[in-house]
């Protein structure tokens, strides 16, 4: 499912779209909330005057219930343009889609205006009859009775990504200096100066930790490998409980006194280290960005 163009979420009112898409929008598909079947013709053409190997996902609820006898014709003009589409449909159990309405306080888009003319349990029994035909149409069904919104992400990633959830998470590393400030965006911050630092060397003052030697400097010492080891090790096995947790990136500050050596090195040689576990790592450097 990676090369996928086109993907529509469609299904029950409560059964988790809201969820799906951002797990979409996470894996970088450009997401548009109901968007009338219809228009994805124009949609297309329009964006591929500017824009090549984009992917797009759209969520069409039962709010746009007068379009859906265009989706049969928009899915065939997809597959006769070339563009490859997979439609999801996500399901509920009745019990479980009124316990949510209830705990949400809010109104099922059938009902009109106010007036609650009509239960939960028939608005939801009419939504289904009024998507028979787009389920009978979905390549995979999803049914989310028992699923909590992270479960639905996994089941997302699984499915155009063909990877388990940690293994789509990103480890971003930057380098920061302690005197520019410590940063308010990071999940784990580490503090490295209690590494010897360079800058007291005369040749390695002008120097960053990008450079071989001061690279050198910083890593040959037997606390910073004992450090980058445990750190690794920590990480890896920590990753698998913030993938669960929802987290699509793990932002990680390395900290030094400047920002300029010790931080970056370490930076640079945890992601090289992440990645030959096969873990998806970046690094970044705060202080250099200036």
């Amino acid at each position: 499912m990676k090369d996928v163009d086109f993907v529509i979420i469609t299904g029950l009112s409560g059964a988790g779209k809201t969820q799906a898409m951002k797990a979409l929008e996470d894996l970088h598909f450009f997401c548009i909330d109901n968007l009338p079947p219809a228009l994805v013709p124009p949609l297309l053409e329009l964006h591929g005057q500017t824009v090549t190997n984009r992917q797009y996902a759209i969520a069409i609820d039962i709010r746009v219930r007068e379009y859906f006898s265009d989706l049969r014709r928009s899915l065939d003009w997809l597959e006769h343009s070339g563009h490859s589409y997979h439609l999801i449909f996500l399901d509920c159990s009745d019990t479980v889609l009124i316990q949510r309405f209830s705990e949400t306080r809010r109104l099922h888009p059938l009902v009109k205006g106010q007036t609650k003319s009509e239960s939960i349990a028939e608005n939801i029994t009419a939504e289904r009859r009024l998507l028979s035909e787009a389920r009978e149409m979905a390549d995979v069904i999803i049914d989310t009775t028992d699923l909590r919104p992270m479960d639905l992400r996994v089941r997302i990633n699984e499915i155009y990504l063909g990877l388990p959830l940690q293994d789509a998470l990103l480890v971003d590393v930057f380098s920061f200096g302690y005197k520019y400030g410590a940063p308010i965006d990071a999940d784990i911050v580490f503090d490295v100066r209690f590494i010897p630092n360079p800058y007291y060397v005369d040749e390695l003052r002008p120097l960053t930790g990008e450079d071989a030697k001061v690279a050198d400097y910083v890593l040959n010492y037997p606390v910073t490998q004992l450090f980058l080891e445990e750190f690794t090790n920590l990480i890896r096995d920590l990753l698998p409980n913030y993938a669960k947790e929802g987290k699509a990136r793990l932002t990680i500050g390395i900290g030094c006194t400047g920002g300029q050596h010790r931080s970056v090195a370490i930076a640079v040689e945890l992601v090289k280290r992440l990645e030959e576990q096969g873990i998806q790592a970046r690094s970044r450097h705060r202080e250099q960005s200036y």
